[in-house]
């Protein structure tokens, strides 16, 4: 196993240089990673809401939202592919190159998305064309958070890992707050307006922010630890070389990314469309609810990644997989409540507080499993193939347990988000970060 070495060519920073490249490096991070969640977000929400009578053949709707959620599904099959070559590739060409490219893929797919005819226009093609995008979407979203949260780790000094390591999920949570906030908005007056074609406006208005974020990607800051161990010709490892040297780091990512994904999106996919077609909630309410846990969330990431630095975060993601744990059921039975204060509630804690304190903590969690010439191999393969494990699957495999039961119960799905908090502990406590650095972070 190779190691990592600061070579001495370059002389070190000012303060001032240190202090630049970081706002650099923040504002990159960030803003490119709220674009990118702000199109996938988009995507799921108006998967549980609009594209089952827009895509596919009106028969019967559960079974219209069931194949629009399939799609969602066929999104996170796609994002192993991308986790696996473009996090090669991060460690090939470097990071700011990787997510150059990602946020370009991800961005024209979202875009092309919102001009793709509709089933009554052109019959099956429709849903091929939207199987298609999305799985060009996915990809690119798979490649997007290994080299982000990576390159903000590699950024940190070791006592700041927890909180540079969670900017990533700031970003995330900020596209989930301007992904549900424009579907709160353009459903004022009901959802007519979406259903007519107005979903449309965000995926191709979206283009402007594309734009933006690319000129903010540009001016990234390549990793110090990518760029110091360039120069370095033994520094190199195959991808055979991950899987041999770092598989006890790949099934704890793995692991914690089954676990956190499942609980996350039931959180707030399945959520959206289980109160949709099974409770009667409008979609104004269920966006407005995950608008409000965004913004409680954009406080919870940094209160989260300052705990990683105090008490490590492996600490922090232990306790976020049992408290989602132990409020499973509570989660459940809120949304049978069916009422405005009780959605609110029951997502604004699952959304705004459980998940995004898991999050928070992977981006030193999951990079420290890794050596620095594996870590981008090693994060965006573990984590991806997980997260289309469960990502696409668990509000997939939620929603059928409810239609499968003859009273709708919503039982399997508190079961299921059980399992998911306990493997969140399962894999945060195989933690391998001590084989690589001293740092708790």
């Amino acid at each position: 196993m190779t190691t990592h070495t600061t070579t001495a060519s370059r002389p070190p920073e000012t303060p001032e240089e240190e202090r630049s490249r970081l706002r650099k490096v923040m504002s990159a991070t960030i803003i490119g990673t709220t674009v990118e969640w702000f199109d996938f977000y988009l995507y799921a929400t108006m998967a549980s809401i609009v594209f089952g009578a827009v895509f596919f053949p009106a028969v019967d709707s559960q079974l219209a939202t069931l194949s629009a959620f399939a799609t969602f599904a066929v999104g996170f099959i796609a994002r192993p592919i991308g986790g696996i070559v473009f996090g090669r590739m991060g460690d090939r060409i470097g990071r700011k190159k990787t997510l150059v490219i990602t946020f370009a893929l991800m961005g024209i797919s979202t875009f092309l998305i919102g001009i793709l005819p509709t089933y009554a226009v052109a019959g099956v093609w429709a849903p091929i064309l939207l199987v298609v995008l999305r799985v060009l979407q996915g990809m690119g979203a798979g490649a997007e958070y290994a080299s982000a949260a990576v390159n903000s780790y590699e950024h940190a000094s070791a006592g700041r890992r927890g909180r540079q390591g969670a900017w990533p999920a700031l970003g995330l949570n900020l596209g989930l707050v301007l992904s549900s906030a424009t579907i709160f908005v353009m459903t004022l007056n009901g959802d007519e307006f979406l259903m007519s074609g107005g979903w449309r406006i965000p995926f191709v208005a979206s283009i402007i922010l594309i734009g933006v974020g690319m000129w903010v990607r540009q001016s990234l800051p390549e990793s110090p630890e990518f760029e110091n161990r360039v120069e370095k010709a033994d520094d190199k490892s195959t991808f055979g070389q991950v899987f041999r040297d770092h598989w006890r780091g790949l099934l704890v990512v793995f692991v914690v990314a089954i676990g956190y994904n499942a609980l996350s999106y039931i959180f707030k996919t399945f959520s959206v469309a289980y109160l949709d077609e099974f409770q009667g909630i409008s979609a104004n309410t269920t966006s407005g609810a995950v608008m409000v846990a965004g913004l409680v969330a954009i406080v919870v990431v940094p209160i989260c990644g300052e705990l990683c630095d105090r008490f490590g975060s492996k600490a922090v993601i232990t306790w976020g997989g049992a408290l989602s744990a132990v409020f499973a059921f509570g989660f459940m039975g809120l949304l049978g409540v069916s009422s405005t204060w009780s959605v609110y509630l029951a997502i604004g804690i699952g959304t705004g507080i459980l998940a995004p304190m898991m999050f928070s903590a992977q981006g030193s969690f999951l990079s420290r499993q890794f050596t620095p010439e594996s870590r981008a191999t090693g994060v965006g393969t573990a984590r991806e193939i997980g997260t289309a494990v469960a990502g696409g699957l668990a509000p997939l495999g939620a929603l059928s347990l409810v239609v499968a039961s003859p009273t709708n119960s919503t039982v399997g799905v508190s079961v299921v988000l059980v399992a998911a908090g306990l493997l969140v502990i399962l894999g945060a406590a195989f933690d391998q970060g001590k084989r690589h650095t001293s740092d708790k972070n």
